[in-house]
């Protein structure tokens, strides 16, 4: 079953690859990428092949890793906060990371360290705050209340937009433009080097939340039946929570807020090949990447040359989803 969603993914890729401001023929595409990155002789200054390899290639699995990693994410919380409502996005993660990056990105914190950019760790650093807030708000009330959660994790988001819009205001006008380019989600310009960056972060903590699949099977059934199997819940709670803080982080300080991705991305994977979270993080992992994907390429093709911001995208497919899903589950509760 995973094969077949790389298949597809895979597919989706070189047609991704082929749609822009110059359109490549699909055939032309298989070629180009057959030549691979480091060709030789007349081929490297040929416009299609610069075309793909320095502006697209780069893009579009930047797309495919940021969709991936918000929908592992989004699977992991909803199986550990036992709520097809939870999302990176909706309880306030991704507005914490934003700020984090934002102070990193306006006072000029250092690039990197050993070669590495440090601004995901600041992203992280938000990340993780903004989930100790949003958690203890909602375990306020001696037992766990996800619509407790849910209305925290909008304050949060309220709060953080704010103070992002105010450091924001502060900068040169210049940098003000690419931060409110930034907070609406983009994809714009990556080359390899950031691609590369980024995998470092994101391979690390797609691992670490993979291995918790067998506890996140067992919570699914309730913290006191996990416990009586073996589960150390608080152990795993807090392994999950860091590995999502650290995704979000990551994929925020280099493409911005995109949401609802890791709300509608697992949620319909899990309708479609069941719960046990072996599968269900790998194959969300993939059908999250293809999504985002395509999103990207509508989103700077739909109105070309001009280019819609990718987080606008998202938003108008995931807030219909997360607005049906929420009124179910009232009635759920109601009944």
């Amino acid at each position: 079953m995973s094969g077949g969603l790389g298949t597809l993914a895979l597919l989706a890729f070189v047609a991704c690859l082929g749609f822009g401001t110059e359109t490549i023929s699909f055939p032309k595409v298989a070629a180009l990428l057959a030549q691979g990155p480091f060709a030789e002789g007349t081929m490297q200054n040929a416009p299609h092949y610069i075309i793909l390899w320095q502006v697209r290639v780069p893009r579009v699995l930047l797309a495919f890793m940021v969709g991936g990693s918000l929908a592992a994410v989004g699977a992991s919380l909803q199986a550990l906060l036992r709520n097809p409502l939870a999302d990176p996005y909706v309880i306030g993660i991704s507005s914490g990371a934003a700020l984090g990056a934002a102070v990193a990105i306006l006072f000029g914190v250092g690039l990197s360290v050993f070669g590495l950019s440090v601004l995901p760790f600041c992203a992280f650093l938000g990340a993780l705050v903004s989930l100790f807030i949003v958690y203890r708000i909602a375990v306020s009330y001696r037992s766990f209340s996800m619509h407790t959660l849910l209305l925290g994790g909008v304050v949060l988001n309220a709060i953080f937009s704010a103070l992002i819009l105010f450091l924001t205001s502060l900068a040169d006008p210049y940098k003000a433009s690419g931060m409110y380019a930034w907070l609406m989600g983009s994809l714009t310009g990556p080359d390899f080097q950031t691609v590369l960056v980024l995998a470092v972060y994101l391979i690390f903590g797609v691992c670490v939340l993979v291995s918790q699949a067998r506890s996140l099977n067992l919570l699914t059934l309730g913290e006191e039946a996990a416990r009586s199997l073996g589960v150390e819940v608080e152990r795993v709670k807090r392994v999950i929570f860091a590995a999502s803080a650290l995704l979000t982080g990551s994929v925020v300080a280099f493409s911005g807020l995109i949401g609802f991705v890791g709300l509608i991305v697992p949620h319909a994977v899990r309708l479609a090949f069941g719960a046990d979270h072996r599968l269900l993080l790998i194959a969300s992992g993939i059908v999250g990447g293809t999504f985002l994907m395509v999103a990207d390429t509508l989103a700077r093709t739909l109105l070309s040359p001009t280019e819609i911001p990718v987080g606008v995208v998202t938003a108008l497919v995931g807030g219909p989803i997360f607005l049906y899903l929420l009124v179910q589950q009232r009635k759920r509760i109601v009944s």
